[in-house]
């Protein structure tokens, strides 16, 4: 068996320093060419590796003395099959953005809502006085001015936006003219809605009445306490989206895109399908520690409800391919003048086989290997379980 470590280097194939430093590359150049990328957040038991290689490939020799032997080996079948790479990192699910609730005008702060609760459109971010509501609208443009009848700009706008969300008037009765006049119909949606709210009936939203914020909010905490004036800032926010946030090596930011499909483990080990939302464009940090945030939504939220800052552990799927040639990892020898090869054993005795890693598969303890004579159904050598 020339060209395989002999015996007597068996102390410098242990070490494994070439291998593993030739393996690392492997992978970074097969992330590179396979694009079908898909983001996997579970927590990765020691026993899938296991079940990879005894279950998947299942031995089917006899246990034997290795060359020399010092080690007790097995067989494992050579089959073609799909096969994806997977790098594991450390992510956080939690709420995503920061809010803070302002409060312009007067009066004195009655009622807060606990932390924790989520506020939605039209509902209740605090009283003051006698009980009187200040609402959430949904709008990028904050509250500058009182808006009443004749006004018009981006403002009005997200107003009339609201009251056809909310159902105190329909798009047909606003009827085809630009949204951001407040017409007699943009009046009457504000009325209808001050009297559910029991408001004052006026059909004009004075400054302070209404909060436009982008989004229904979760309240982190308050920032006055009762008794306090209803100005500045009253609360502080996020939103009520949970996310995933993965800090994702800034080499590997090509090979993730918004709209990859996921597949969540929760800390209590239940699964729940999600996607990418969105992949960062600027860096943190420099050099080999330099990483992008990636955040994934939940398809059903309520899978993780009552989880807040909750570590996670990510396995992003770097590199796919159907119908690959594939061995467990285990079965590589590094070869003395480089590369690598298999042991192949049969009723011709065992010969070695030259092979070229491609794909790695880390949980299943799986490599594609090419550019090789070997075939499907063949078995290769591996350390006895």
């Amino acid at each position: 068996m020339s060209g395989i470590v002999s015996p007597e280097q068996e102390a410098d194939r242990q070490a494994g320093a070439g291998m593993a430093a030739a393996t690392r590359a492997a992978r970074r150049r097969t992330r590179r060419r396979w694009v079908a990328v898909v983001v996997v957040v579970l927590v990765v038991a020691a026993a899938a590796v296991g079940a990879g290689v005894a279950g998947v490939f299942g031995g089917s020799g006899s246990p034997g003395a290795a060359a020399g032997g010092a080690d007790k080996t097995s067989t494992a079948a050579v089959q073609r099959r799909s096969l994806s790479s997977h790098t594991q990192v450390s992510a956080t699910l939690g709420f995503a953005g920061s809010y803070s609730v302002t409060g312009q005008g007067s009066g004195t702060i009655t009622w807060l809502p606990a932390a924790g609760r989520v506020i939605r459109q039209g509902g209740v971010l605090f009283r003051t006085g006698n009980g009187t509501p200040v609402f959430l609208l949904y709008g990028r443009v904050p509250a500058w001015r009182a808006l009443s009848e004749g006004v018009h700009g981006a403002d009005v706008r997200q107003l009339n936006r609201d009251l056809v969300a909310l159902g105190y008037v329909t798009a047909a009765e606003l009827g085809p003219q630009p949204w951001k006049f407040f017409t007699a119909v943009t009046a009457a949606g504000v009325e209808a809605l001050q009297a559910h709210l029991g408001l004052g009936v006026t059909g004009s939203l004075p400054l302070g009445q209404a909060v436009f914020l982008p989004h229904a909010i979760r309240v982190s905490k308050a920032d006055v306490s009762l008794g306090g004036s209803a100005t500045g800032t009253i609360l502080s926010a996020t939103s009520a989206r949970l996310v995933v946030t993965i800090a994702l090596n800034a080499d590997q930011q090509t090979e993730v895109k918004g709209g990859d499909k996921v597949s969540i483990t929760l800390p209590a080990g239940s699964a729940t399908p999600g996607r990418v939302s969105s992949v960062g464009k600027v860096a943190s940090g420099s050099g080999s520690s330099a990483t992008v945030s990636v955040r994934v939504v939940l398809k059903d939220p309520k899978a993780a409800a009552g989880l807040d800052q909750a570590p996670v552990e990510v396995a992003i799927t770097t590199g796919a391919v159907k119908n690959a040639l594939v061995v467990p990892v285990d079965a590589l020898l590094a070869q003395a003048g480089g590369g690598y090869a298999v042991e192949v054993t049969g009723p011709g005795g065992r010969h070695l086989v030259k092979v070229t890693p491609a794909v790695f598969d880390d949980a299943a303890g799986l490599v594609q290997v090419t550019g090789t004579t070997l075939t499907a159904g063949q078995h290769v050598v591996v350390p006895a379980l």
